[in-house]
This record gives C-alpha cells, structure tokens and sequence, in this order.
C-alpha cells in the first residue's frame, strides 16, 4: 500500500474534513480514506483477513468493524461476483468508508458495497433494528479490537475504540455473526494467538469446520497473529493449516507467498 494526495471533494466527510490520508491498496486496484492521526489505520491486518475468504466467493459480505472500509474493499477487489456491506459503529469511522465508496479510484467496486453505522454487539430486534438481518449474508469477516487497555495505552477515543477489547467481545461479536449469516455461510476472524481458546468458545455450537492459520513475521519467530475461519452449522473438527510467513529468514523483504496475498494476488487458505 502507498499513499497518494488527498482526492478532490470527498462529500461523504463534509467541509470540516478531518486530516486525512489516501492510500492504495492492492497495488493501486482499489483506495482507503482514512484519518491520518486520530482514529484505526488499516494495513496488513485487514488484507489477511480479507484473503480468508475463498477466491472463488459471489455472495452478500458482511465486514463487521469495517473502519474505512479496508477488509471489505479487499474482498471486493479480489471476488469480482462479491458484494459488502461495511458494518461500523463510530460514525466518524463510517464516514471514511463513504468516503472511501466515493473516492474515483473505487468507482469500479462502490457499486457493490455500502455502508452501514451499527454497533454487532446488540442482540435480538434491537440488531435487526439497526440494519442486521437474520440470515442476510453469506459471509462475515471481522477485524474487532484485541487489544488489552494495558497494550494500547492511546487518548484518541475513536483509536481506543478500534483496538481495546472489551470483556466478552469475541462471544458477542460471533454471536450476532451467527444470527445473520445464512446456514453454511463463512466466518472469519482475526486475533492475536492468545484469544484462541476464546474464539473458539465462542464458535462452539454455532460454527464448526473451523481452520487456523498462524502469521509468523519470520520461521523462527513466534506468531503474532492468528486467522480463524469456520463454517456456521458445520460439524467438522478444527485443523491447523500451514503457517504463513511474513518475511523470508533473511533480509526486510516480504516472503513471496505474503505479497501475494497482501496485494489480492492469492487467497490465504489457497481457495
């Protein structure tokens, strides 16, 4: 990804536009608006998870705490046959993805996604309220925020509020992802290592067929991030899959396989 000067006009963030960045992603295949100091950054976090989902993917997408709209864009731009809804409870967040809808450079993709302000943590009518329906997706992708309070220590509320977990969030979060998805429809989640045993709690009796896949930033190196995706209804056991490796043993450069699939070039489960 590379940034770009700011576009001309972004309408959906108004005439007090907050100080922002345009960057490109997918090598140039599609753009993100997004605040340049306040608020969730996108990067390589949001391209894994968007390359979770299967190459071959044409349904309705879900991409629950969407931000700018980064995960959602990327599955887009990856499955031509895909459309996104991009799910965001902050509405200063929400109007970057607008804003990112509206940007030139996405012209081909926004006719295929859309916005909406909603918080996933609302169960029942009130989520249905806000524009989630029962069994209305194919797929969900979340990137929610893992970060313990003592890890991201920020006084920026909307940065505090895309990356300090709360308590129960996976449990929550997977459980309105359960209720809107249609039966074998997709879920995909990304963490840290050590929420594991949390999201897989949480899936239990919801979404089976689960598979893991580790990021390590190098082979001899500790993961520092964990992919779970599953399958709702399913029965299957868990299975780890190979590791993805960020960088090669030696040097700064990326392993081959990582830039393939941070650039939408190849899927991270190889579907």
């Amino acid at each position: 990804m590379s940034a770009a000067p700011a576009a001309p006009a972004l309408d959906a963030l108004g005439p007090d536009t907050p100080a922002h960045t345009v960057d490109a992603f997918h090598r140039g295949r599609f753009w993100l608006v997004q605040p340049k100091h306040g608020g969730h950054r996108a990067g390589m976090d949001a391209m894994m998870l968007a390359a979770s989902v299967p190459s071959v993917f044409g349904g309705r997408l879900a991409d629950f705490g969407a931000g700018a709209g980064a995960a959602g864009l990327a599955v887009l731009s990856r499955c031509p046959a895909a459309q996104a809804v991009l799910v965001e409870r902050a509405p200063e967040m929400a109007a970057f993805a607008s804003a990112t809808l509206a940007h030139p450079g996405n012209a081909h993709l926004s006719d295929r996604a859309s916005v909406l302000v909603a918080d996933v943590t609302v169960s029942g009518q009130a989520r249905v309220a806000a524009g989630l329906a029962d069994n209305d997706f194919d797929y969900v992708i979340m990137n929610p925020p893992f970060n313990a309070a003592r890890d991201r220590a920020t006084p920026d509320r909307l940065r505090k509020e895309a990356h300090v977990m709360e308590d129960g969030l996976f449990e929550s979060w997977i459980r309105s992802a359960a209720a809107v998805v249609r039966p074998r429809g997709g879920l995909a989640v990304i963490a840290r290592p050590e929420q594991l045993g949390a999201i897989l709690d949480a899936i239990s009796g919801r979404f089976g067929d689960a598979e893991m896949l580790a990021v390590h930033p190098r082979p001899d190196a500790a993961a520092i991030r964990i992919i779970v995706r599953a399958a709702l209804g399913a029965r299957g056991k868990l299975a780890i899959r190979p590791p993805l490796m960020l960088h090669a043993q030696s040097g700064n450069g990326p392993d081959e396989r990582s830039e393939m699939i941070t650039n939408g070039l190849a899927s991270l489960f190889g579907d």
